[in-house]
């Protein structure tokens, strides 16, 4: 969903394509060792997903304390036209209390799959806001990964409402 050939990548890091890509299967290897192993069963992870959402809405912070991990992880990347939202966050107070802020968007919630797990989409007013896709393990939520950067969602071609 975020393909950029590495013809395009290669002068931005000053490398050749074929190094640009040797990199890039690197980084791939270290992110997948270092990820965290998500439940197998899908609903398992449905409803921690649907549990973190109902918590938020309701600002109740102990129901997410419940739901998150204690070393969950929240990534955001807001682009340049939301940078303040471009963040990561860590430990399950952090994250819990920053997804009670966002708790009023939670009516806004669609159900979807995000790089094949589980996930949401948020569209208000007709369009997208974000995606969010979530890796939940031992039926808690370790790792939150948020697009609300509006440039890169308009480019996804994702529904709106209706």
């Amino acid at each position: 969903m975020f393909a950029v050939p590495y013809a395009e990548i290669a002068p931005l890091v000053e490398r050749s394509t074929g190094t640009t890509r040797q990199l890039a299967a690197r980084a791939r290897r270290r992110v997948r060792d270092r990820s965290p192993e998500a439940d197998g069963d899908p609903a398992l992870r449905r409803e921690a997903v649907e549990a973190f959402f109902a918590a938020a809405r309701e600002g109740d912070i102990d129901a997410l304390l419940a739901v998150l991990h204690p070393d969950v992880v929240l990534r955001s990347d807001g682009g340049a036209a939301r940078g303040r939202h471009t963040r990561r966050l860590e430990g399950a107070r952090t994250v819990a209390e920053q997804a009670v802020v966002f708790g009023r968007f939670a009516p806004f919630v669609r159900p979807a799959l995000v790089n094949g797990a589980e996930g949401v989409l948020v569209v208000a007013g007709g369009r997208p806001l974000a995606v969010m896709g979530f890796t939940v393990t031992g039926g808690r939520v370790i790792a939150v990964d948020v697009l609300a950067d509006p440039d890169r969602l308009a480019r996804l071609g994702l529904p709106g409402e209706g």
